[in-house]
């Protein structure tokens, strides 16, 4: 099964063009699931349905055609399939502090809820076999990143957390339940936790997996949107995924010729040339400006055309190269990262545990080490041609 990601800053089109891009996969007879990973969904717009009737009718993937289906998550329903018993124990405790049952309903939804019920889905769907290819419609670049390292970060508490946490109050809640000012979480709140854990088992692998799991950052020839779109290819070089293409959105055509227009052309040429010099390899692909809303299935057609070239196939495997890696040569342990668009004053790594932590700005990337490398320190490291090698000894 190919998962392909598309991800960028809010506006820039990605919805229409993951959708096109499920419609060619159907074409070419792949078994393809369209799901909308964004909050402030717009697939069901996409393909101009009736979205009360759509949300009324299902929260389970919807056919557009036999070979085509699409999902929007509904948050509310995926609380009483999932969280029912961590939902519960939240909304209770944010009752005692005298806020409304609506209000406490509204609160229980913790961010990452729906990033965690996703990734759910696609683990089921793998795991069944039930698609060929699965398209995500992402959520802006900020709620990507969160929805890509939900695994991680869930493991990360399994195994140094969970099992504490659940021991501890097992043994302190008779007590606390008596004085306390609120009733600790019961035994089934751990579980729920732990049955949810289960569901995303090796789904951080597929994700990293080039062969099954590829990034399309969409753009538009604007300067604030390439700024972020380069920092989205750092974050998700950082986590192990493989950005495979970058697509520009809404490129003025050169059949415009009106002088109105003039200083437009001017500034996105000068953006697309900026984009090719900063992407290479990554092939990037730019996409006119359509005359009109790109709403419904002849319409996203007419922009699957554009995007790919008769037959071409979305769900090839183009660039595998993973963006970090770990080697020994000559007894010299290294790992090797892939860090574009950053000099050496931006980043700061040292040794946490088992762990070495990247950091670039605000952000941090804790890249677990093999067992041949966890009692390793970094030694000394080197930025050249945007890749950061650090070199990893024994403590003297």
């Amino acid at each position: 099964m190919r998962i392909l990601l598309f991800s960028g800053k809010g506006g820039v089109g990605k919805t229409s063009l993951a959708a096109a891009t499920g419609l060619q996969l159907a074409n070419l007879g792949r078994r393809t699931l369209v799901m909308s990973i964004d909050p402030a969904h717009s697939l069901a717009d996409s393909f101009d349905l009736d979205t009360d009737l759509f949300h009324s009718q299902t929260s389970d993937p919807l056919a557009i055609n036999e070979r085509l289906s699409i999902l929007e998550l509904n948050i509310q329903k995926e609380v009483k399939r999932h969280w029912q018993e961590i939902s519960s124990y939240v909304t209770s405790v944010l009752r005692t502090t005298g806020i409304s049952d609506v209000e406490a309903d509204e609160l229980a939804i913790l961010p990452g809820m729906e990033e965690l019920s996703a990734m759910m889905y696609i683990n089921q769907y793998r795991r069944e076999q039930r698609y060929d290819a699965i398209v995500l419609d992402a959520a802006p670049t900020a709620e990507s990143m969160r929805f890509i390292s939900m695994p991680t970060t869930l493991d990360w508490y399994m195994k140094h957390i969970f099992p504490f946490q659940r021991s501890l109050l097992k043994a302190v809640r008779p007590i606390a339940n008596r004085v306390g000012p609120i009733e600790l979480p019961a035994d089934s709140y751990f579980a729920n936790i732990r049955d949810l854990f289960e569901k995303l088992e090796g789904v951080d692998e597929v994700m990293e997996d080039p062969h099954t799991t590829s990034v399309r950052l969409v753009t538009n020839p604007e300067k604030m949107v390439l700024r972020e779109t380069q920092r989205a290819f750092v974050y998700f070089s950082l986590h192990g995924l493989t950005v495979d293409a970058v697509i520009v959105n809404r490129v003025l055509p050169a059949a415009v010729m009106d002088t109105w227009f003039n200083e437009w052309h001017a500034s996105q040429d000068a953006i697309l040339r900026e984009i090719e010099e900063y992407f290479a390899p990554v092939p990037v692909k730019p996409v006119p400006l359509f005359a009109h809303e790109v709403l419904g299935r002849r319409r996203l057609q007419d922009l699957a055309k554009v995007l790919y070239a008769e037959g071409e196939d979305p769900a090839s495997v183009t660039r595998t190269k993973k963006p970090y890696s770990f080697t020994k040569e000559n007894g010299i342990y290294e790992i090797r990262m892939l860090l574009p668009f950053v000099t050496k004053g931006e980043v700061e790594l040292f040794k946490k545990g088992d762990e070495l932590v990247v950091e670039i700005g605000t952000f941090r990337r804790h890249i677990g080490l093999p067992t041949s490398m966890a009692a390793l320190l970094p030694a000394r490291a080197k930025l050249e041609d945007q890749v950061l090698t650090v070199e990893m000894k024994e403590a003297s």
